[in-house]
């Protein structure tokens, strides 16, 4: 065991010191921070965003800014000092309000137009201060009163599923089969390409003089295991902190105050069983890819030991997306069961309400078996498959394979 863990341990070392692990791990954050850099100085400035309100009535003023939800400054208070700040560029302009007669009455003045919510803002505004106008003109009893405050009321009871669940699914769905993709791909690529190289070499048979096949090879495994789940704890305590930012970032707040129900949703979709489906959907594929990287018997062949399980990581992402919008098909339903498919299927099927925890645990039960198992018949071979020098091509070497003990 003490050998087995020294291979995980080289071998964890060896991947997190790489470039190429270090560029996968920091790009997403790169490229959030990119756009967050470029939206910071594309927005403008908070404070020049701010309207100037000018009123002669001081009752009038106070009650816009504390109701209107307008973005304002109390810094002017006259219409000379403000028209002033706006040639400067300080504010983005000023509003006169005034009580013409019995007429409430807004008046902008700014270099562009408002935008179309300020401008629904200032005129529910207006609308509220005209009709207390209007009650205090008309000089009705209280009972009057209260007859006039009467508003309708307007609920809906929906039978169908809302479009923010829809949108929350398809969200969720959207990363989650990207990211398995990506995942697979790069790892699977990786392992491959290494064993590959390692057995071109002739370090092999003195490795193997001290210590088994199936130790190094379970040493293997593990260390790239690791090497997984560093990179989604990194993900993880990443994601956490760019939540925190987008909740308090003037360039998000509102967008995300907005959606909060989509994105509650998303992340509670994210953080659940489907994480695992993805964490043993890597490990199971990392496996065969180990396996086709020791098929080939030149270091020149590294770059084809990938190619069938990329070939099969297409075809279940392929499948995924084509059953997306028909997650009760009965295809999908049996194949949500089948590894190397269930890691796609079947986070498709519980984020759409289509199956129930029973039935996750049953297909994770079924993953974990083929890993296991996998893992057991593998490095049973793996010594053979390493040591073998004879070119028969890559599915002439695989026959072979299979019939090593």
């Amino acid at each position: 065991m003490n050998k087995t863990w020294i291979v995980t341990t080289e071998t964890y070392l060896r991947q997190i010191k790489s470039w190429s692990f270090l560029m996968l791990v920091l790009m997403p954050f790169l490229f959030i921070a990119f756009t967050f850099g470029i939206s910071y100085f594309a927005v403008p400035d908070a404070a020049k965003s701010d309207v100037a309100i000018i009123s002669s009535q001081t009752a009038l003023r106070k009650s816009f800014i504390k109701s209107s939800d307008v973005a304002t400054t109390s810094k002017y208070t006259t219409q000379k000092r403000a028209q002033q700040a706006t040639k400067r560029g300080d504010i983005n302009g000023y509003l006169v309000l005034a009580t013409k007669g019995q007429r409430v009455t807004a008046t902008y003045h700014g270099p562009d137009e408002l935008s179309s919510g300020e401008q629904a803002k200032i005129q529910r505004f207006l609308t509220t201060a005209q009709a207390q106008l209007n009650l205090q003109r008309a000089q009705l009893t209280p009972n009057q009163t209260q007859a006039l405050a009467v508003q309708p009321q307007f609920k809906q009871r929906l039978q169908k599923k809302t479009a923010s669940d829809q949108i929350a699914k398809r969200v969720s769905f959207y990363i989650i089969v990207f990211f398995v993709y990506l995942i697979l791909t790069t790892y699977s690529s990786i392992t491959a390409q290494e064993i590959a190289a390692e057995k071109g070499t002739k370090i092999m048979e003195v490795i193997f003089s001290s210590t088994t096949p199936r130790k190094y090879f379970n040493g293997k495994v593990y260390g790239v295991l690791l090497v997984i789940c560093t990179q989604l704890l990194v993900y993880l305590i990443g994601g956490i902190a760019v939540v925190q930012l987008a909740e308090r970032s003037r360039l998000t707040a509102d967008f995300w105050q907005q959606n909060v129900d989509v994105i509650s949703q998303v992340l509670h979709n994210l953080l659940s069983i489907n994480l695992l489906f993805a964490l043993l959907a890597v490990l199971l594929y990392t496996i065969i890819s180990a396996f086709c990287g020791a098929l080939v018997t030149r270091v020149e062949d590294a770059g084809k030991a990938a190619q069938p399980v990329v070939y099969l990581n297409l075809l279940t992402f392929a499948v995924a997306f084509a059953f997306q919008s028909n997650p009760t098909s009965p295809f999908v339903t049996v194949f949500s069961y089948v590894p190397f498919f269930s890691s796609y299927l079947m986070p498709l099927r519980l984020i759409n309400g289509n199956a129930t925890m029973i039935e996750a645990v049953i297909a994770l039960g079924l993953l974990i078996v083929t890993i296991i198992g996998s893992m057991l018949y593998i490095g049973r071979i793996y010594g053979g498959l390493m040591l073998q020098t004879d070119d028969l091509g890559l599915w002439g070497n695989f026959k072979r394979g299979l019939q090593l003990k």
